[in-house]
């Protein structure tokens, strides 16, 4: 396509797309009433241009982005021959309107220009509580989607400027929280309000005309870009599984099955083989599967391209209807993101093969997801949290910890801010020693997070994974440590499953604790710098007979290693570690914590270990 919008107009208008989007999202971190919204910020921000194609993101949820060209496909389909100046759609529904659980909320506003459509301002926000059995509505337990709160279809939430008041009514009626849920979709309207406006005012700017013919070029560029980098990939199907643990007491391993398929300028991302979906809400609607896809290429691509949805042409996903990662409905999909960041891990399990430099070894899974929830004083509350922070290690360094997880740039919340808005004290936070896969560069280590509950009573819902099957190292790293869920740690504490399928019942002054997965290492362990790990050890993210036991490396009464006997010490290691996975360091990480080891399939933690340069078929 023959470029018409000179260079230098190209990139300002580009660039202001960009803005326009990031200032959405900052128009809903200022303005939005819940915590989920506001410090853990679970929520994305988009432009699409008059089709419904994406081009612009804004700078939250990655993962969320990709989900957009199915919802707003549905929406221009639904909507062609009735949307009008003053209109703002609303829905939520993954099987009818493109959407990925309930509590994800779309709220669309059509931009025009002297009365001619020319694009879209879109806003995703997880809303706290959409009703359903479950406070926070991502019950794990659900068994069909009627039971996970209001099902919105393609809506108008205004009409050519007129309030739906029906609509505001009826979510009020339906949600545990009114106040919350309606200020933070009110926030979303401020968001599509003030994008809409410096949406119309660019495009007047440069006219119509030289919009839409900046905009076809971006989509065709941005194709181009993707197919060039595909094109500079080896072709071949490159294959790898992951296991997701599982469902309440005695769960069932569900398989992650994939290949994928590099073919020219082409690349198939293929879940064929993957579990059947579940009678639980972790099943995982395809938009966000799609999402997984677009996300992990665009990880491993060396080029800036630009985010209009043409980069998406050339990557299709084949899931067939039914599996985990593509439900038929009413397939329960509430706690769908738990699939959808293990999707993730499993495609840089198959991308490191062909792109091991750019590849991290596997983190802690993806984000957790508790809610602790109840009533106080005749009102609601519900405490609820996304939680990541610990980065598997790339090739060249240690895994990062307190670092979001690709999937996201979601945050931690303040410990101040949970403790100033429910009743729950934060007694812990902070990291874990001898937590890890120890490697040439180690995991970034398990942090842990505990929750003392302040109120009368009140229930504990739980979505994590990573203890029986434990992320995968990298090039002979060590798999990274499990993820723990403890009610009242101590003597008598109570190990609770990695998702319970009911609601844990809590009393006043209980504490609930989670320890997440760490972060899986890269590289042998006994080759990692002795410096490096005396440096470890005095930050005190290990102990002096880890670093001797693992690492092979032995201090000084200085702290400093001792060259002569941590040789000795590692050739005596290496002489009795043989072929299987030395698992000395799991002994070392749950020892002081009063835990004991999961069930560990050693031959399946090393044939999920990616090797580099592994051959095509």
């Amino acid at each position: 396509m023959k470029q018409r919008t000179d260079a230098i107009t190209a990139q300002v208008i580009r660039n202001a797309l960009s803005s326009i989007s990031d200032e959405m999202a900052l128009v809903i971190m200022r303005t939005a009433h819940s915590a989920i919204v506001r410090d853990s910020m679970d929520y994305s921000t988009g432009l699409c241009d008059r089709k419904g194609r994406i081009i612009a993101h804004g700078m939250t949820m990655a993962l969320h982005l990709g989900s957009f060209p199915d919802a707003m496909q549905k929406l221009v389909a639904a909507t062609a021959d009735d949307t009008n100046p003053g209109d703002v759609f609303v829905f939520n529904d993954p099987y009818v309107a493109g959407g990925m659980h309930l509590p994800d909320v779309y709220i669309v506003k059509p931009v025009f220009v002297k009365d001619q459509l020319e694009g879209y301002a879109c806003t995703l926000v997880h809303q706290t509580d959409m009703g359903g059995l479950a406070p926070g509505s991502t019950a794990v337990y659900a068994k069909e989607i009627y039971q996970e709160g209001v099902r919105i279809p393609i809506l108008k939430l205004f009409d050519r400027g007129v309030a739906n008041d029906t609509f505001f009514k009826m979510m009020a009626l339906n949600t545990r929280l009114p106040e919350m849920v309606i200020g933070d979709m009110q926030s979303q309207i401020a968001a599509v309000t003030s994008a809409a406006r410096a949406f119309e005012a660019l495009v007047m700017r440069y006219g119509a005309q030289v919009f839409r013919d900046f905009i076809e070029e971006m989509h065709a560029r941005s194709e181009e870009m993707m197919r060039e980098e595909i094109r500079a990939l080896p072709d071949g199907t490159y294959r790898f599984t992951d296991y997701v643990d599982g469902l309440g007491e005695t769960p069932e391993e569900i398989r992650l099955e994939l290949a994928i398929t590099v073919a020219g300028d082409e690349i198939i991302i293929d879940w064929t083989g993957s579990s059947d979906e579940v009678r639980g809400a972790i099943n995982c609607p395809i938009p966000f599967t799609k999402a997984a896809g677009y996300l992990a290429v665009k990880c491993v691509t060396d080029a800036d391209i630009p985010n209009f949805e043409g980069f998406t042409y050339p990557i299709r996903t084949v899931a067939p209807e039914g599996c985990i990662v593509n439900p038929r409905p009413p397939a329960a999909c509430a706690a769908r993101a738990l699939m959808g960041w293990r999707m993730l891990d499993t495609l840089f399990g198959a991308l490191g093969q062909i792109l091991p430099e750019r590849v991290p070894a596997a983190g802690e899974g993806g984000v957790t997801f508790p809610v602790i929830a109840g009533r106080i004083n005749g009102e609601a509350f519900v405490c609820t949290e996304t939680l990541a922070g610990s980065g598997g290690a790339f090739p060249w360094r240690d895994g990062e910890h307190g670092i979001p997880n690709p999937g996201g740039n979601g945050t931690n919340q303040p410990v101040e801010m949970i403790e100033a808005q429910f009743p729950v004290r934060m007694t812990r936070y902070g990291l874990v020693p001898n937590s890890g896969g120890p490697g040439k560069f180690r995991g970034a280590p398990a942090f842990v997070r505990e929750y003392q509950l302040l109120a009368p009573e009140a229930g504990l819902i739980m979505r994590s994974d990573r203890r029986h099957h434990l992320p995968y190292g990298v090039d002979g790293g060590a798999p990274g440590t499990p993820c723990y869920n403890i009610l009242n740690p101590g003597e008598n504490q109570v190990v609770l499953p990695v998702m319970p399928m009911e609601q844990v019942q809590m009393k006043a002054g209980d504490i609930f604790c989670h320890i997440s997965a760490g972060g899986a290492g890269n590289g042998d362990a006994l080759e990692r710098d002795p410096a490096l790990v005396a440096q470890d050890l005095l930050l005190e993210l290990i102990t002096p007979d880890y670093a001797r036991d693992v690492y092979g490396v032995v201090l000084g009464e200085d702290g400093q290693p001792d060259p002569a006997a941590t040789e000795t010490q590692r050739s005596r290691l290496r002489a009795e570690r043989g072929e299987g996975v030395d698992t000395t360091y799991l002994r070392h990480y749950l020892a002081p914590l009063n835990l004991t080891a999961p069930r560990i399939e050693e031959e399946r933690l090393f044939s999920c270990a990616p090797m580099p340069r592994l051959a095509a078929e």
